[in-house]
């Protein structure tokens, strides 16, 4: 850069009203924060996955990150400007036509709170489930609607697949020079050359089925702000379009290992079983651990590039979380024991309120009839629209009852082959409806438990009168015809079976521990 950035500082370069100054700095870039306005300057560095090198490639990569962040962020995304001048006295100018020598380009954003930076809302124990949900939604449909690589292009064959991640091994290596770290940067680059290498097949087959996608690329939680009520995603990927144009459970691995990262499992689980119900991506689950490995080296590359950067006491500080994330990619290479899990009980009794604290307390995958049969039968999962329920009538026919609960043994079946404990949520009345899972499990070797929710009849009814916003479309009639058809289980089933009663607080802690017990 022809300028020292910290004559940016000076609230003369500026044509507008300067309230406070601040210089965030990352390992690429430099962000002037001005009170209304942030300006992004890239800096001119090289780093092969990155080329900013040159003053014409920073001016285009600054339109590609304009452009390429409206997508998700139109209101944060303003302009790109010129810096002119000198040296000691740059000036920014929102009017390029203008501008007869231009020593540099920054990106013109609105500034938003840093309160309001998802990362800085954990931190102050402001992020929740709203939050989470939100985000869900958000990058569930972007992803719908973002374009799908082509069949001619390159993004996401094999090749391109692996080379980030051989490269995250090489730039790591040539920035730290650590050998305590040597045995375990060996195990896991063996370990995601192997999985590369059985997982072949799958990448190419999410190719074909369209699921290479021009996403974010660096969606974590530093680059997800909450304003005005809605998650919004900023700081794509513009520098590098193998790392853009990627497989959208590759883009959510960023997200869920962020999450994990910083101890927040339960989060993480509640964003991907979200995502995923919202989606139905659930062969997606087979590519997740190794995306995971690759998204917690790319922190890890982050952090040794900046080791590489800076002299201070913040070396420590780095160096402690390159040794987190090596250490959470070794836990997503580790082998899974799954479980086959099926939720058992009357509308309205509670299931998937108890399936929600199981899987964020588990990791288990649910899968959910109510969804499943819509999405089955292309009904809209909008909560807002509703269909016929009538007993007997349009996707509740005994017909389409057997078309759902085939579709969740399938799903089920999918799940489990991923290495995931999947959890059923579905009425399950009859036996013959819970014997194919029993099976399942028995086929596949792992566990088969029911939990059974269970509550009055008039509490449930009560229930049913008082539910709103609810993907499910039992009412009373329905609620009726299943008290009229329910059976216990038989002795054979309740050996593998756990009860809760919805109509007393949920003992958490009791009913896991239940679950562990039968799954040992």
């Amino acid at each position: 850069m022809s300028f020292n950035i910290k004559k940016l500082l000076n609230p003369d370069v500026y044509d507008h009203p300067v309230k406070n100054i601040e210089l965030i700095e990352t390992h690429i870039s430099w962000v002037v924060l001005t009170g209304d306005y942030a300006y992004k300057i890239k800096k001119p560095v090289n780093f092969g996955f990155l080329d900013f090198s040159t003053l014409e490639k920073r001016k285009k990569y600054c339109e590609q990150e304009l452009n390429l962040n409206r997508r998700l962020a139109p209101d944060i995304y303003l302009d790109v400007v010129s810096i002119s001048g000198t040296a000691e006295n740059p000036v920014i100018s929102n009017d390029n036509n203008t501008v007869e020598y231009v020593v540099e380009y920054a990106v013109k954003m609105r500034q938003f709170p840093q309160s309001a930076q998802l990362d800085n809302m954990l931190h102050a124990g402001k992020l929740g489930n709203k939050h989470i949900d939100s985000i869900a939604q958000m990058v569930a449909t972007f992803h719908e609607n973002t374009a799908a690589a082509g069949a001619n292009t390159d993004y996401g064959k094999p090749e391109k697949i692996s080379q980030p991640v051989k490269e995250n091994f090489e730039h790591i290596s040539e920035a730290l020079k650590v050998s305590a770290y040597d045995e375990k940067l060996s195990a896991l680059k063996k370990w995601s050359e192997s999985e590369f290498a059985r997982l072949q097949p799958v990448f190419s087959q999410r190719k074909r089925d369209g699921f290479i996608k021009e996403c974010h690329g660096d969606m974590h939680l530093r680059n997800l702000v909450w304003l005005n009520n809605k998650a919004l995603a900023f700081d794509c990927i513009e520098f590098n379009d193998n790392l853009r144009w990627i497989d959208v459970i590759s883009e959510i691995a960023f997200l869920i290992m962020d999450l994990q990262d910083r101890k927040q499992d339960q989060l993480a689980y509640r964003f991907l079983n979200a995502y995923l119900e919202i989606t139905g991506d659930y062969e997606g689950l087979s590519i997740l651990p190794f995306y995971l490995s690759y998204r917690a080296m790319v922190r890890a590359k982050v952090d040794a590039l900046r080791i590489q950067q800076i002299t201070d006491d913040s070396k420590n500080t780095a160096l402690a979380e390159f040794d987190s994330y090596i250490a959470l990619a070794l836990r997503y290479a580790k082998e899974r024991s799954p479980a086959l899990i099926i939720m058992r009980g009357l509308s309205a009794s509670g299931k998937s309120t108890v399936s929600q604290q199981i899987l964020e307390n588990t990791g288990a995958i649910r899968i959910r009839s109510d969804v499943e049969r819509k999405r089955l039968f292309d009904v809209s999962l909008d909560v807002t629209a509703k269909t016929s329920n009538a007993v007997d009538e349009g996707i509740y026919t005994p017909e389409s009852s057997e078309q759902t609960y085939e579709k969740l043994l399938e799903l089920a079946s999918t799940i489990i082959n991923a290495g995931n404990t999947v959890l059923v949520d579905a009425a399950f009345l009859k036996q013959q409806q819970r014997e194919p899972f029993k099976k399942l499990a028995k086929s596949r070797g792992v566990s088969f438990i029911i939990v059974e929710v269970s509550a009055s009849n008039d509490v449930l009814r009560e229930r049913i009168i008082a539910r709103k916003n609810d993907v499910s479309d039992a009412d009373l009639a329905v609620l009726e015809h299943q008290i009229a058809q329910w059976k216990a289980l038989n002795e054979e089933e309740l050996e593998f079976a756990v009860t809760v009663n919805t109509e007393k607080p949920l003992q958490l802690k009791c009913l896991l521990d239940e679950i562990k017990t039968l799954t040992d």
